[in-house]
């Protein structure tokens, strides 16, 4: 089974041309889209089916850093049992948990924004140094680290949508 990057004849990094992979995407539909398969037989049109699912799936992970990222470093062996293995630097949680706080303590749209743009930094710095770590460096170990790093992000990303949305009603 061909990796999500070979799927879209890509070359398997993190710094990805994202109108290439969008672009071979739309190629890779427009072949095996089911629609095309409408008056094909039953066995075709489930192929169709299962590859559109695949392709979607590859898409998707492809597109999100976070997934691509995690995708890679499975590429290369690394296995990220995130659920089992909690343990991250001291510094790092003490900045989680500031950030947790000055979402407790924000009451304000504008507190909101604050805050959903030094997270937007934040992950913007960690990105580029994934791109560093997977692509330049394979330093696998390190981009496992910065990967975690990136999901508590994420995560802190959703609550604050979710203060926005409490905020409004």
């Amino acid at each position: 089974m061909k990796n999500h990057f070979e799927l879209f004849g890509l070359t398997p990094s993190y710094a990805l041309d994202t109108g290439t992979l969008d672009s071979a995407y739309r190629d890779i539909q427009a072949t095996v889209h089911p629609d095309k398969f409408a008056h094909a037989g039953d066995a075709e049109r489930r192929a169709s089916m299962q590859m559109t699912t695949r392709v979607n799936e590859a898409y998707r992970t492809l597109k999100d850093p976070l997934r691509r990222a995690i995708h890679l470093l499975e590429l290369n062996g690394i296995d990220v049992a995130f659920e089992t293995d909690t343990a991250m630097p001291k510094e790092f949680l003490m900045e989680q948990m500031a950030l947790r706080e000055q979402l407790e303590e924000a009451r304000s749209p504008a507190a909101l924004d604050g805050l959903n743009k030094k997270l937007l930094e934040q992950k913007q710095q960690i990105q580029k140094r994934l791109a560093i770590e997977l692509d330049s460096e394979k330093s696998f170990a390190s981009a496992r680290v910065l990967v975690r790093k990136l999901m508590f992000f994420d995560r802190l990303a959703e609550e604050i949508d979710e203060a926005y949305e409490s905020l409004e009603g």
